[in-house]
């Protein structure tokens, strides 16, 4: 099925029809100016898009004083557009823990049912929306390794926050109008699996429908324990960075590592996932990006060509 735009859509959830690409707004505020941005979301929204994507934190490279700005774009693009709500599918998190961004919350320390309904209040206030379709846990509220990292450290434990009040929580902002679905991000296979465990024991906690996590050509370790989960599970894969932090686009196989305004020479030492898991200073990785983006490029064209040519069959 396609959307009135021709991109196609599908259903994430019962009555929760997107379309298979969403914009996502984690630029919007620092890379990106308001102007810039809602000429993104206009290109978006008019090509058939109907899905969008942004949280609490954004954007990134996280500031205190640009904090919030993305979320506050789209909203804004929403009314300055007067789009019927109906139209549009807003999807939003809340971050966890964190010792560094003190501007959030105070210092979000944990995912509690105070700090979850204080984010979600804050995300409609600056998006001037009357309620979010997906709201996601953005990271969990205990120690996993993510954004970059690879192995599991078990010193690294710390006392969280239960799963059974986190979902408390989100169940009781959704009978409150406040949200429809729920989702995670950045989870693993156990994490992904309590969730869904702890929702059965109680009607009235809401069922995982989504998780937002890393996934592209470089980054594949969704294929395998998370994709049975989510196969078993019924669990729509957001896939973010799929072009693996524009990696590969090509435009850092350049001379000169790319142009500097691209996002990781602009922001050197900012973005520790792509820096670690993408770093392009590695041969091998260096190699295995040159030969990835060659047979993306080659893919992507006859998949191109091919719809092409049915679209005006």
């Amino acid at each position: 099925m396609l959307s009135s735009g021709g991109v196609p859509v599908f259903n994430l959830a019962p009555n929760l029809t997107v379309s298979r690409l969403c914009l996502g707004t984690m630029t919007f505020g620092e890379q990106n100016t308001l102007t810039e941005s809602f000429h993104l979301l206009d290109e978006a929204f008019h090509a058939g898009i109907n899905f969008f994507d942004s949280a609490e934190m954004y954007p990134v490279p996280q500031r205190a004083e640009t904090c919030g700005l993305s979320e506050e774009y789209l909203g804004r693009w929403i009314k300055h557009r007067n789009i019927p709500r109906d139209r549009l599918v807003i999807a939003t998190k809340v971050a966890g823990p964190s010792g560094q961004m003190t501007w959030i919350r105070d210092g979000p320390k944990s995912l509690d049912a105070t700090n979850i309904i204080q984010a979600i209040d804050n995300s409609l206030l600056r998006m001037q929306l009357d309620y979010i379709d997906l709201y996601q846990i953005h990271w969990p509220d205990r120690y996993v390794p993510m954004f970059g990292e690879t192995e599991y450290d078990p010193d690294r434990q710390y006392s969280s926050i239960s799963i059974d009040e986190q979902l408390e929580a989100l169940s009781r902002a959704v009978k409150a109008g406040k949200i429809r679905y729920i989702g995670l991000s950045n989870e693993t296979p156990y994490g992904l699996m309590k969730f869904i465990q702890v929702a059965q024991k109680f009607d009235s906690y809401l069922k995982i429908v989504s998780l937002q996590n890393s996934y592209s050509l470089l980054c594949r370790t969704f294929d395998s324990a998370l994709a049975e989960c989510c196969h078993h599970e019924s669990i729509g894969l957001l896939a973010y960075s799929p072009l693996a932090m524009g990696i590969l686009s090509g435009k850092y196989l350049s001379p000169g590592n790319g142009p500097p305004d691209a996002r990781l020479n602009l922001f050197k030492g900012k973005y520790s996932e792509g820096e670690s898991r993408y770093s392009l200073s590695n041969k091998a990785i260096h190699a295995a990006t040159r030969v990835i983006f060659s047979l993306t490029f080659q893919i992507t064209f006859f998949l191109c060509f091919d719809y092409h040519n049915q679209f005006f069959a």
